[in-house]
């Protein structure tokens, strides 16, 4: 799968147009959908009061030539560690004004699968580490459902600073953030990637649809195939979900497995 990937600086910016790969739901998903609705492990949690704000807007991101990602990507780090160091002192946005912590992410150093949010919260800028809180324990359990953790994978998130308010990134913001994006893909390259939310399927597709027209198919990025989910915090608030949360899990699950026979 290594092979398949593009290395020339594709990232958030590119060209390059994510396609989707299935136009309809897949089989697996359909076949399972009564039986997960019965036995998902997910629909134990309550839901929560507190709302994260979502924005109904969205701004495409403007487009930078490969040349440009590629000779940036050229000066950064060659190690996790390293583009970690070089990410904390980052002021390339008015976001680094006022966090605490840059949150880079967490896992494996060349996950099968890579789960990307959309930017920190607020616990997240006191710990330094993404999904962390009542959202970060439920996709620890998620992830634990089909025998995954925070070690074998790796997470992290399209911006790396928080937001006032937990509002949705800027544009100016994810096209700031993009260097350090683009530098962990090269460094990850990971076999699947999974997006949870709106906003982290939005931005990194560079898509304006609805999660409901990207949530339940096959999309493509650099090579790499996409699935699309809930956000754990959207779960915590519809507890409804965690069925539907917990089918998108299982189909991950048997992609993943797919790619290794």
């Amino acid at each position: 799968m290594a092979e398949a990937l593009s290395r020339n600086g594709e990232g958030l910016f590119s060209s390059a147009k994510p396609q989707a790969i299935e136009a309809e739901a897949s089989p697996l998903a359909e076949q399972n959908q009564a039986i997960v609705e019965d036995i998902s492990p997910l629909l134990s949690d309550e839901a929560v009061d507190s709302k994260k704000h979502i924005s109904t807007e969205f701004a495409p991101t403007e487009v930078a030539s490969t040349e440009a990602v590629a000779t940036e990507l050229q000066s950064m780090p060659t190690d996790l560690a390293g583009l970690r160091a070089a990410a904390s002192i980052c002021t390339a946005c008015e976001l680094s004004s006022a966090r605490n912590q840059v949150v880079f992410g967490i896992g494996a150093q060349h996950p099968d699968v890579l789960f990307i949010g959309e930017a920190p919260g607020e616990q997240e800028d006191i710990q330094g580490e993404p999904f962390v809180g009542r959202a970060g324990q439920l996709l620890n359990q998620m992830l634990a459902a089909v025998q995954w953790s925070r070690d074998n994978v790796y997470i992290m998130n399209v911006i790396k600073c928080r937001p006032p308010k937990n509002r949705d990134p800027k544009q100016e913001e994810v096209q700031a953030c993009s260097r350090w994006f683009d530098a962990q893909w090269e460094l990850l390259q990971p076999k699947v990637i999974c997006l949870l939310g709106r906003v982290a399927a939005q931005r990194v597709l560079g898509s304006d649809a609805p999660l409901s027209a990207l949530r339940g198919r096959w999309h493509e990025y650099r090579g790499v195939p996409v699935w699309v989910t809930y956000h754990p915090a959207y779960l915590l608030r519809s507890p409804v979900s965690k069925a539907r949360a917990w089918q998108d899990m299982r189909e991950l699950l048997g992609r993943c497995r797919s790619l290794k026979e």
